[in-house]
C-alpha cells in the first residue's frame, strides 16, 4: 500500500492516532485503498510512521468500529467492502479487535472480570433455546416480555426510579439504544435542542446527531450542573431535554449532591422540560432520589447490564414517566419490535436466578479491588474515584497537558482517554484523563500500568506541549 501521510498542516494538529485514522480514511475515500486491500500489521506501520504500535492499533480500532475496516482473526486487517455482507467467520472475527494485544494496557473503557457470569449466561442461553416452537416461528408480542419486565423491577432501586409498573419499561439493545428511544419520544420540531454537561458522555451527542438535534453544553462544578447555568440555557435555547447522570457522571465520577438534585429538579419542574437520567455506570446502591422519582411527569431513566454483568448481550432498558409509557412502547414497537424472544427468555431466567445477584456483587467487589490498586499508586495526585465506579478521573499536575500526557502514556503502551474526548467544542477543557478499570487483565499487569502512569506524573516535560 502507499505510505500514509500524517504531515499535512491539518493532520499535524491532530493527536497522532486520529491523524493516522484520518490518513487511512482519506486513502479509502480517494480509492487509493480499495475494498479488500490488506493493511500492514500494526508493528510494521508503526515502524514506517515512527510512532508506537499502540497509536496504530487505536487508529485501526476507530476505523473498525466505524465499519471502514474489518479485522479477521489469523489474516489481518482489511478495507471493508460496504456492498458485501460479512460471512459468519468474519462476524465472529470482528470481536477480536486490534487493541487487544499483549503489548498494550487497554484502559479506554471498563472491562468486567468473569466472576461466574459467563457460566450463568451460557446456561440461560442454552435454556432459552428450549422455548416453545411457536415462539421460535412467530414475531414476539409485548405480552411475551411481561415476565422479564417484572423480573427487572425486583432489581431496580425504588429510591432512584420511583414507583414503576412493568408497562413503563421497554427493553432496548443496550443503554445507547435506550437513550435514542427516549430522544425520539421527547424531541419535536425541525431543530430541537438538547442540554448536556460541558464535559459529558459522548453517546448523548451521537444520539442527538442521528436525530438532527443541536446539543448545548451547560457548565458544571464539583456537585454537577450549576443551577443558574441550567436555567439560563433552557431559556436561551428553548431546550426540550436535559441528558445527565446523577449517581456516576461519566467521565468525572461526580455524584450530584441531594441538595443540588432538588435545586435542579425545581428548575426543570418550573420550565417543564424533560430530563433523561443515564444510570449505566452505577454498580452500588443509589445515594439519593433520581429524576424519575423527583419529577414523575418529566423524568426518564435509562440503564443496562453492560457495566454490572456483561456488555456482550446488549441488554438495556428505558423507563418512561407514567403518562408517557405509551409513547415509549410505540418507539420500541415501530423501531425494532423489542428484543428477540429467546433473548428475553434468557434475561428473565438470568434475573430470576438467585446466583445472579451474588455474581453481580462479586463483580462489583472485584472492580473495587482494582480501583483500590489504582489509588494505591495514584492517590497522592488529584484523582476522583469511588470503589463502586469502574474508572477514575485524574486531574493532571502542573507541567502536563492532557493530549501530551495521553501520548506519553500511549508510547508506554497505556491507552487512556483525555478529557477532550468528552468535552463540547466550545468548552474550556480541563487537563484531565479518564482511566478505566480493565479487570480482565491480571491485577499485577494492571499495577504495571498504574506504575507507568505514576512515573509519568512524577516527571512532566520541561516544556509544556499540547
Amino acid at each position: 500500500m502507499n505510505t500514509i501521510s500524517i504531515s499535512s498542516p491539518y493532520l499535524a494538529e491532530l493527536p497522532k492516532y486520529k491523524a493516522v485514522a484520518e490518513g487511512l480514511r482519506r486513502q479509502v475515500e480517494s480509492g487509493t485503498l480499495a475494498a479488500g486491500d490488506k493493511l500492514p500489521p500494526v508493528r510494521d506501520l508503526a515502524w514506517e510512521l515512527k510512532i508506537t504500535p499502540g497509536t496504530v492499533a487505536r487508529a485501526y480500532t476507530i476505523l473498525t468500529d466505524e465499519g471502514l475496516l474489518e479485522a479477521v482473526v489469523g489474516r489481518g486487517t482489511f478495507v471493508a467492502d460496504p456492498a458485501k455482507a460479512l460471512d459468519d467467520d468474519q462476524v465472529w472475527a470482528r470481536q477480536v479487535q486490534p487493541d487487544q494485544t499483549e503489548d498494550n494496557y487497554m484502559l479506554f473503557s471498563p472491562r468486567l472480570p468473569d466472576m461466574g457470569q459467563v457460566g450463568l449466561i451460557r446456561d440461560h442461553l442454552r435454556g432459552s433455546a428450549e422455548i416453545a416452537t411457536d415462539a421460535l416461528l412467530n414475531y414476539p408480542r409485548r405480552e411475551n416480555f411481561e415476565p422479564a419486565r417484572k423480573a427487572l423491577i425486583d432489581w431496580l432501586d425504588p429510591m432512584q426510579v420511583g414507583p414503576v409498573h412493568h408497562e413503563d419499561i421497554v427493553w432496548s439493545h443496550g443503554g445507547q439504544n435506550g437513550i435514542g428511544m427516549v430522544m425520539q419520544c421527547v424531541l419535536r420540531g425541525p431543530k430541537p435542542v438538547i442540554l448536556v454537561e460541558d464535559i459529558s458522555y459522548a453517546g448523548f451527542r451521537r444520539a442527538a446527531e442521528l436525530l438532527r438535534a443541536d446539543v448545548v453544553g451547560v457548565p458544571m462544578d464539583d456537585q454537577g450542573i450549576i443551577p443558574g447555568a441550567l436555567r439560563a440555557a433552557i431559556r436561551q435555547h428553548d431546550a426540550q431535554l436535559l441528558c445527565t447522570s446523577l449517581e456516576v457522571h461519566n467521565p468525572t465520577g461526580i455524584t450530584t449532591s441531594i441538595e443540588r438534585r432538588h435545586e435542579l429538579a425545581a428548575i426543570l419542574r418550573e420550565t417543564g422540560i424533560d430530563v433523561l437520567e443515564d444510570d449505566c455506570y452505577r454498580l452500588g446502591q443509589a445515594t439519593g432520589p433520581g429524576y424519575r422519582a423527583l419529577l414523575p411527569d418529566q423524568g426518564w431513566y435509562v440503564s443496562s447490564i453492560s457495566k454490572t454483568m456483561t456488555p456482550a448481550l446488549r441488554i438495556g432498558y428505558a423507563i418512561a414517566p407514567k403518562a408517557r409509557a405509551l409513547d415509549l412502547r410505540r418507539v420500541g414497537n415501530y423501531g425494532f419490535f423489542s428484543l428477540a424472544r429467546p433473548m428475553a427468555e434468557a434475561i428473565y431466567t438470568l434475573l430470576k436466578d438467585p446466583k445472579t445477584r451474588a455474581v453481580s456483587d462479586a463483580i462489583r467487589d472485584e472492580v473495587g479491588r482494582y480501583v483500590k490498586h489504582a489509588i494505591n499508586q495514584l492517590g497522592r495526585f488529584d484523582v476522583a474515584w469511588h470503589k463502586d465506579v469502574p474508572f477514575v478521573w485524574l486531574t493532571l499536575p502542573a507541567g502536563w497537558r492532557a493530549p501530551a500526557f495521553v501520548r506519553a502514556a500511549e508510547a508506554e503502551g497505556v491507552m487512556i482517554r483525555a478529557a477532550d474526548e468528552f468535552a463540547m467544542r466550545d468548552t474550556i477543557t480541563p487537563h484531565a484523563v479518564r482511566i478505566a478499570v480493565n479487570a480482565q487483565m491480571p491485577i499485577a499487569r494492571f499495577d504495571e500500568a498504574m506504575a507507568i502512569l505514576r512515573r509519568l506524573l512524577d516527571n512532566p516535560p520541561h516544556q509544556i506541549s499540547v
